[in-house]
């Protein structure tokens, strides 16, 4: 078992009175720091739940994005904020899923903590069509084996960052999980094999599944928000061309993040004469517990299912 020190104090420093509202926060989705414990931040729920498979009871972590919120548009309090720079270690997604986030990361870099982008880490695609070219897609959990990289990164900079935890108890648990997440690829791989190929055709909400499209083999044919960011717009233009693609291609589903609006899923559905179904699914955010994708695991298994129903009709 290892024990590292504690590392020195930075030379930013909270102000005590700051400090001791931070160390007694109990916000919703977020745990409380334990004022003797070490202490991980993570930006999303979805690396916040791989952290804690991870870390397990050797520190507290605190995910700041809550349940059933949007990557790309959730913000944080003051006292997040401040909790960021008081961290032994943080993790990100970064390639920009954060928008509103990134800039409190970096300031938590500026002042020293240590900081993770973990996406960067599982070998980034860029994003599939003409508004996101060029650009690294942030989607990478889609893909469980990126996951499993994922996993290899939080865990090694856990045992470099984060002091008095037992290692031994870290690596185990990496090993367990990353056993899990090997048995998912060979779950989706199995349920998605099912699925004839001239099927395999997706539409979503926005450009979200690239990476689990290049894993299982599936054909995009678009997305009703163009790019990869649920803050644009489609324009008229966008939407009558994404129309005329699902028909020339059979597009026989629609499926839409379970967490926002459908209705421009629903125009798309009333412009094909009501020929394709809407289909909900969990893509970018985790639910609360009991509401059907609680953990990553879970998020991954509903929507295999979800995805299998939708392109074979057996849903």
């Amino acid at each position: 078992m290892t024990r590292r020190s504690p590392r020195p104090p930075r030379r930013r420093l909270l102000p005590a009175t700051l400090l001791a509202t931070l160390l007694s926060a109990t916000a919703a989705g977020c745990g409380a720091a334990g004022e003797d414990r070490p202490h991980v931040v993570v930006t999303t729920n979805i690396l916040g739940d791989v952290a804690r498979e991870v870390i397990g009871d050797e520190a507290e972590v605190t995910v700041l994005m809550r349940a059933g919120a949007d990557p790309h548009s959730f913000g944080l309090s003051a006292v997040e904020a401040a909790m960021l720079e008081e961290a032994d270690l943080v993790v990100h997604n970064g390639m920009g899923l954060e928008e509103n986030v990134i800039r409190h990361v970096e300031a938590a870099a500026g002042s020293g903590v240590p900081v993770v982008a973990v996406g960067e880490a599982a070998d980034p695609l860029p994003y599939r069509g003409e508004d996101g070219a060029g650009a690294p897609d942030p989607h990478f959990w889609t893909d469980p084996d990126r996951m499993r990289t994922a996993t290899a990164v939080i865990t090694e900079q856990v045992l470099e960052h984060v002091p008095d935890i037992d290692d031994a108890a870290i690596r185990a648990n990496a090993e367990r999980y990353d056993t899990e997440l090997a048995a998912l690829t060979d779950e989706m791989a199995d349920a998605f094999g099912a699925i004839p190929a001239e099927d395999r055709k997706l539409v979503t909400n926005h450009h979200v599944f690239g990476y689990l499209a290049e894993r299982f083999d599936f054909e995009v044919i678009g997305a009703i928000v163009p790019g990869g960011t649920t803050l644009a717009s489609p324009s008229s233009s966008d939407l009558a061309s994404l129309t005329d693609a699902m028909r020339e291609a059979g597009v026989r589903a629609v499926f839409a993040d379970s967490s926002q609006p459908d209705r421009l899923a629903q125009v798309l559905r009333e412009e094909m004469g009501g020929t394709v179904e809407v289909i909900p699914l969990f893509t970018e955010s985790l639910t609360e517990p009991g509401e059907g994708a609680g953990t990553y695991l879970e998020m991954m298994r509903a929507n295999t299912a979800a995805i299998s129903e939708g392109l074979t009709g057996t849903g």
